[in-house]
């Protein structure tokens, strides 16, 4: 080639690299021109030399081919990425390089820009052309030694000054790193990141390409995780996420790999079942029952209650959004008939927790209740009531998960300080209990149990008949079992001990008639 065909052919080279690559090689190009004022017809050792370390230098891979395909360029990258060397690379043609990247003889970017194997372009995950430049995108499964490279590449054609074309350059660039970045926050983009299930968005998608697609008959199913809240408030959001992910598990493994489980809200999850008619979906119903009650048998201690809902659609007739609406009624339904269940689980959640940090230690609740439900069948409250006072006396120290254990359990009296900070627990009862639609009915009570008969209580200084007649029965019961209990503060007293405290507390503490009914009561029985 003559002068300018080199130069020519050079500054295409460089010039097809990425743009924020070239600048070093182009002004070591410029400055090695400028210097000889035209470029050898026979270029030297020195020039070949400068010339290989500017392509050498580059972090992407570089390789040319001349117009019949053989290799005139194999950078240093390239040969990492390739595993093969430049000098068994260079003068190979028929589609010898593209074997260390593809593992077989076949058209590359470089082949397509000079027209031959277009019908290859389909084997790049992107590709268009810019002026007469190919740019794509893809994967080579054999690079990195069968670990595969995620690449970005460039061919521009090499042509002389007039126009005549000499061949092709393509860069390289490993894009691993941004495709493992792209792929990670597509998947955010479409999961929860607490349970792995889809999120609520995808599942709204989902449901629009169902629509227009031919899945029917379609079932949708929702379940919501009863009690959330309450473990939350009470028992703090790591355990309420513990409950999440296993509940998740639960109805995940109920379900085939063409279904698709989303978590739609704080504490509901919807499952899509293509394909799938009102009967098999009540059996996937059933599944995920039985699955729930397998992971509560292993964990007695923190029991998922779950309400499963259920609707189908034939055809196309009705939109989805309106069988999910019909599906979280059905839920909804299926929360109400089984009645005291949910409520059941939640009480029994709270009780766990209190038995792990010792409040109900040697069977405080269960003692305080049936002292309370003996004194309140004795002043003839109704069996609603009795109820009432059952779900009061299992929950009304829930406030006290709030409360440090190094003040629960100091040995000696209370500072002003840490006093202050006990007394919080009944409002803390309170807040917990009203954060359940199980738990609200005793919310206010929960909050009276340590109101005085003479307005010197805590913490709204409630008096006489101001507090509810329930809480008035749990303090006696609760203050006759505390005293008869042993306590890291003191031993626990005789019951006779106890009974005369009752008896000086009549009237002052405790409403006196109340406490009457109770020792006699007790005194009778023994």
């Amino acid at each position: 080639m003559n002068s300018g065909q080199g130069r020519d052919g050079l500054h295409r080279l460089v010039d097809a690299l990425p743009e924020d690559k070239i600048i070093a090689a182009r002004e070591l190009l410029e400055l090695l021109l400028v210097e000889s004022g035209e470029l050898p017809l026979k270029m030297s050792g020195r020039w070949l030399s400068l010339l290989e370390k500017i392509v050498d230098s580059l972090p992407d891979g570089v390789l040319a081919v001349d117009r019949e395909g053989r290799v005139v360029v194999w950078n240093r990258t390239v040969e990492e990425m390739s595993g093969v060397r430049k000098e068994e690379m260079l003068g190979q043609g028929e589609y010898a390089y593209a074997v260390p990247f593809f593992g077989e003889r076949r058209p590359i970017l470089v082949n397509i820009l000079l027209g031959n194997g277009k019908k290859w372009e389909q084997e790049y995950e992107k590709i268009e052309r810019r002026g007469q430049v190919l740019v794509g995108e893809g994967f080579a499964p054999c690079a990195y030694g069968g670990r595969g490279l995620y690449f970005w590449t460039l061919a521009a054609p090499i042509c002389d000054e007039k126009g005549n074309l000499l061949g092709a350059v393509q860069c390289i660039r490993d894009i691993g790193e941004r495709k493992k970045m792209e792929d990670e926050l597509r998947y955010q983009s479409m999961h929860d990141a607490l349970t792995g299930l889809y999120n609520r968005t995808f599942f709204e998608e989902e449901l629009r390409r169902l629509e227009k697609g031919r899945s029917f008959p379609v079932s949708l199913i929702l379940c919501d995780l009863d009690g959330l809240k309450v473990v939350n408030d009470a028992l703090g959001h790591e355990q309420g996420d513990e409950l999440l992910r296993r509940a998740a598990k639960a109805i995940a493994g109920c379900v085939r790999g063409s279904d698709m489980v989303a978590r739609v809200g704080g504490d509901e999850f919807a499952v899509i079942l293509p394909q799938t008619d009102r009967k098999t979906a009540e059996e996937v119903v059933g599944r995920i029952i039985e699955a729930v009650e397998t992971d509560n048998a292993q964990h007695p201690d923190l029991p998922l209650s779950v309400s499963v809902g259920v609707a189908t659609v034939e055809d196309a007739s009705c939109p989805l959004r309106e069988v999910y609406a019909e599906a979280d009624d059905a839920m909804y339904r299926d929360k109400l008939a089984r009645g005291a269940e949910p409520h059941r689980a939640i009480v029994r959640v709270l009780k766990a927790a209190l038995a792990e940090k010792d409040y109900v230690a040697e069977g405080h609740t269960e003692r305080v209740k049936k002292l309370a439900c003996m004194l309140g069948k004795a002043v003839g409250l109704s069996r609603s009531d009795l109820d009432t006072l059952c779900l009061l006396a299992d929950v009304h120290d829930v406030g006290k998960l709030g409360v440090p254990e190094h003040i629960l359990f100091k040995p000696s009296a209370l500072t002003e300080k840490e006093w202050e900070e006990m007394k919080h627990h009944p409002e803390v009862g309170y807040r917990i209990a009203l954060s359940s639609p199980e738990m609200v009915p005793v919310a206010e009570l929960i909050r009276q149990h340590h109101e005085r008969w003479n307005g010197k209580g805590y913490p709204r200084g409630l008096r006489g008949e101001e507090i509810h007649i329930l809480s008035r029965i749990l303090a006696i019961a609760d203050a006759y079992d505390a005293m008869t209990s042993e306590r890291p503060y003191r031993p626990a007293l005789s019951p006779e001990k106890a009974l005369e405290e009752l008896r000086k507390g009549a009237g002052t503490q405790f409403d006196p008639h109340l406490v009457e009914v109770f020792v006699k009561l007790l005194s009778e029985k023994r």
